[in-house]
């Protein structure tokens, strides 16, 4: 067989390149690899013939496995070429054995052996091919996790780090984008978000979404958080997770930092459940929806303050009247003083309801006709019910690492 190589190798090639990935020229590193591969094959299997079993041999069909890969070709089109090659091989070496006068079942062995051998580097090929997707998988993941602490930094970090690091992440830089913040969602007992992010990417982030944990919560940047059914994705995600998520405003990818700090204390304020302890289906909370409180607690001791100067009146009563008289106000501001529907949503007769307003007009006298008191009584109590009230932690929103 030995005599025949050169011209089997020629042919083999001139078969390979009936595949649409090896059709182009053979110039270059491209076609220097081609030839190397095929003449090193034809020469390694007569080898292994001639020693009747396995001999060592270089790392080679990995390499090109992984060659490959970073070529941007798929392992099909490689697997094909072998399958083709070893075809041409079989019948040219076919041809000589016959010629030669071997025995059919020589030849019958002959072609086992060079089958079993195309398996073998197919096998090499397929793991390398692996290895370098698994590579340059982890190697964009850690770019676009890096590219999520840039984007959060805070001080800002300049225009140019962040498009140099969107760039080596291959992420293009949205027009707006916003803050999703969750507990990490898989670090039960672990002590650790960082689980979370496998977690995040099996439930299937929404398009163009880059993820990394950020202290103790998950942070996901989704871009255009305002599209078109963009809101119902991440509806779902938190439901498959069965975690509460907040989600930042809206805001150009310069105020990122900001949309994070702003879900981030939003999660807060919704007082979900820490690292592991999922809700059953999970809940979306948008902070857009929501300003009002995240404004209320962003200066927590001076919301209190205030709420105890508008509801100073209440403060003389009993505990008792002063929780009835609170739930009448509210009821009373909310349906506008009509006393029927205070009635009813207070679940009490009329003249209950009637006998309770008639108290609140003699502790906040003219305040319940006046428009503007009226708007400062109502968020008072959204704030608390009386200077009484248990304090409320400050919510202080972990800033990102820089």
């Amino acid at each position: 067989m030995r005599p025949t190589l050169a011209d089997v190798a020629d042919e083999i090639i001139e078969a390979v390149r009936t595949v649409p990935a090896y059709s182009r020229p053979l110039d270059g590193a491209f076609g220097e690899g081609i030839r190397a591969g095929v003449h090193g094959a034809l020469q390694h299997f007569l080898v292994e013939v001639e020693a009747g079993g396995p001999v060592a041999r270089g790392d080679i069909y990995r390499r090109l496995g992984r060659g490959e890969m970073r070529a941007g070709r798929s392992l099909d089109s490689l697997l094909s070429a072998y399958r083709i090659g070893a075809r041409v091989a079989w019948r040219r070496f076919a041809a000589v054995g016959e010629a030669a006068g071997l025995e059919p079942s020589t030849l019958y062995l002959t072609a086992e052996a060079l089958f079993a051998y195309i398996d073998v580097l197919s096998a090499e090929s397929a793991e390398g091919h692996a290895l370098e997707q698994s590579a340059v998988a982890g190697e964009a993941e850690m770019f676009r996790r890096r590219l999520v602490r840039v984007l959060l930094r805070q001080p800002q970090a300049d225009p140019e780090t962040v498009q140099a690091a969107a760039s080596a992440a291959g992420w293009d830089l949205p027009r707006t984008l916003a803050a999703l913040v969750a507990w990490g969602v898989a670090s039960a007992g672990s002590g650790s978000a960082s689980g979370s992010l496998p977690m995040l990417r099996a439930a299937q982030l929404p398009p163009g979404s880059i993820a990394d944990v950020v202290g103790d919560v998950v942070c996901v940047i989704v871009p255009d958080p305002d599209a078109p059914g963009r809101r119902g994705e991440l509806e779902r995600l938190v439901a498959r997770l069965g975690v509460t998520a907040a989600l930042g405003t809206t805001a150009a990818w310069q105020e990122a930092g900001i949309s994070f700090t702003r879900a981030r204390a939003m999660l807060e304020i919704a007082g979900s459940a820490r690292a592991g302890a999922a809700t059953a289906d999970g809940a979306l909370i948008v902070t857009r929806e929501r300003l009002g409180e995240l404004l209320l607690a962003s200066e927590p001791a001076l919301a209190r303050e205030f709420a105890a100067d508008r509801l100073e009146p209440l403060r003389g009563e009993s505990p008792a009247s002063r929780e009835r008289l609170t739930e009448t106000l509210r009821a009373w501001l909310a349906e506008q003083g009509r006393l029927t529907a205070v009635a009813r949503r207070m679940g009490v007769h009329p003249q209950t309801a009637r006998y309770r307003i008639g108290r609140l007009r003699e502790l906040f006298g003219a305040a319940l006709d006046d428009p503007e008191e009226r708007f400062w009584l109502e968020l008072a109590l959204r704030v608390g019910p009386a200077a009484t009230a248990a304090p409320v932690a400050p919510v202080t929103p972990a800033a990102p690492p820089g």
